[in-house]
This record gives structure tokens, C-alpha cells and sequence, in this order.
């Protein structure tokens, strides 16, 4: 039976961000994934585990996810790989990674999933089928927004949710992009976004306005941060989105 992947997680107080080492086994190798979190207890943990790690994957190019690229640069002399749509925006990558391109490495095999919505690179990183990396696409409980710099769409935040994630083994667990990990099979019974998806519990119907505009909202969901998010349809186009709850009053 083959050990599970050993994962090392750091949070930014501030963003609440997630930075991640994922290992092989200890003297073996292993990769940085995001950079949002402080390094110094990552970079303790590549010593204290005596790993290689040759490599620094972006899940996307917000500024949460990428701000200590540049201390793994130096101390560990990384190469940062992210998606082509990410590395337009970014002037630290080395090498785009295209979606389905894998990485063997030690005993780790990393695949990344293209995950779109949220922005229109993401990437979730498949580490040897029993976790995955979901950057702001899946969070414990909730979803990513899609009115962040370099979104696409609701309809491709559901596919990549639906149609891509919730298609992964039940027990993978979901490492996220902000706070606590969580599984696939726990998102598919309690995230409630997904609840509705799958037509178990039923759309919201309460009016509201999103900065001026005018919408109904299907769902007042949880977030990461203990606030909330809006799953919108605007009255002028019948489109739905996803939004922080921050910007919505209820009427």
C-alpha cells in the first residue's frame, strides 16, 4: 500500500491564504503549491524532512496566492510553473504547465485539473489521487466568486465544481486555496451550493441589489472567512453569478 503524501500547510493571518509543501516521504522530494502564506515554516519543513524540491506550482495569479514567490525562488531555487492564461499576468514564471501535463517526481505524480471560473487559468493540482489542490475554485463549505480579476463565468465554476472535482474519488481530500481542508465526499453531501446543484435543496427567491443592480438571490451561503457568499441572478440578463456577501443588501 502506498503511504499518503505528506502535506505541510501555512496560513496567512491576513488573507487567510494557503501555502502548501507536498512530499513524498521524508529524504524524498517534494513541491511548493500557492505562496500566499508565510514561507518560513514551509521552508523549515523542506529542512527538517531534508526533501528536494525542485518546483513551485500557482494555482492562479491573485496576489494571495503568489506573494512569497520570490523567497522560493532564492532559498530554494524553485521553478514556478502556473497555466499559460496565469502566466500573462504574473513576470516570475518560468514554464507554463498546461492542464493534464504531469509531474513525476520521487514518489509524487501531480496532474493539474483546469478548473476555470474563478479565473480563467486555474489550476487544481492532482497529487497521487488522494488529494487535490483547489486554489479558489472549492473551499470547505463554499465556492469561488466570479468577479475577480480574471474570471470567466458561474457556468464554468459549476462544470469545473460538477463536472470535474465532484468526479474525483470520494475520499480524495480537498486541500483549498484559504483555510481547512476538507473531501470530496464530504462537499458533495453538505457544501450547499452543490446541494443545490445536484436539485437536492431548492433556489432562493428573495430580492435584492449587488451594487446598484438589481437580483434575486438564489443562495446566502457560507465563505471561508465567516462571512458569506451570494449566488445572484440579475434581473436585466437572467445570468447568474457568485459574489461576496459584503456587496449584497437584502430587501
Amino acid at each position: 500500500m502506498v503511504p499518503p503524501v505528506i502535506v505541510e500547510r501555512s496560513m496567512s493571518d491576513q488573507w487567510l491564504s494557503n501555502a502548501y509543501l507536498v512530499a513524498d516521504e521524508p529524504g524524498g522530494h517534494g513541491v511548493i503549491i500557492d505562496s500566499g502564506g508565510p514561507s518560513q515554516p514551509l521552508l523549515d519543513a523542506v529542512e527538517r524532512l531534508d526533501l528536494t524540491v525542485p518546483y513551485l506550482l500557482l494555482t492562479h495569479h491573485h496576489h494571495d496566492h503568489v506573494a512569497e514567490n520570490h523567497v522560493y525562488q532564492e532559498r530554494l531555487g524553485v521553478q514556478i510553473l502556473a497555466h499559460p492564461l496565469e502566466a500573462e499576468n504574473l513576470l516570475d514564471v518560468d514554464r507554463a504547465i498546461e492542464p493534464g501535463e504531469v509531474i513525476e517526481l520521487g514518489g509524487l505524480r501531480v496532474d493539474g485539473l483546469h478548473t476555470p471560473g474563478h479565473t480563467a487559468g486555474m489550476l487544481s493540482f492532482r497529487v497521487n489521487d488522494d488529494a487535490v489542490f483547489t486554489g479558489d475554485t472549492l473551499f470547505k463549505g463554499s465556492v469561488g466568486g466570479v468577479r475577480a480579476p480574471g474570471h470567466t463565468t458561474f457556468e464554468d465554476l459549476k462544470a469545473s465544481i460538477m463536472d470535474v472535482l465532484m468526479k474525483l474519488p470520494p475520499e480524495t481530500v480537498v486541500h483549498p486555496g484559504h483555510t481547512d481542508p476538507t473531501t470530496i465526499a464530504a462537499e458533495w453531501e453538505q457544501n450547499p451550493f452543490i446541494r443545490i446543484w445536484r436539485g437536492l435543496d431548492p433556489e432562493g427567491d428573495d430580492r435584492c441589489s449587488v451594487q446598484g443592480e438589481s437580483a434575486r438571490l438564489i443562495l446566502w451561503g457560507p465563505d471561508y472567512d465567516g462571512g458569506h457568499k451570494a449566488w445572484v441572478r440579475w434581473d436585466d440578463s437572467g445570468r447568474d453569478d457568485i459574489v461576496p456577501g459584503s456587496v449584497v443588501e437584502r430587501e
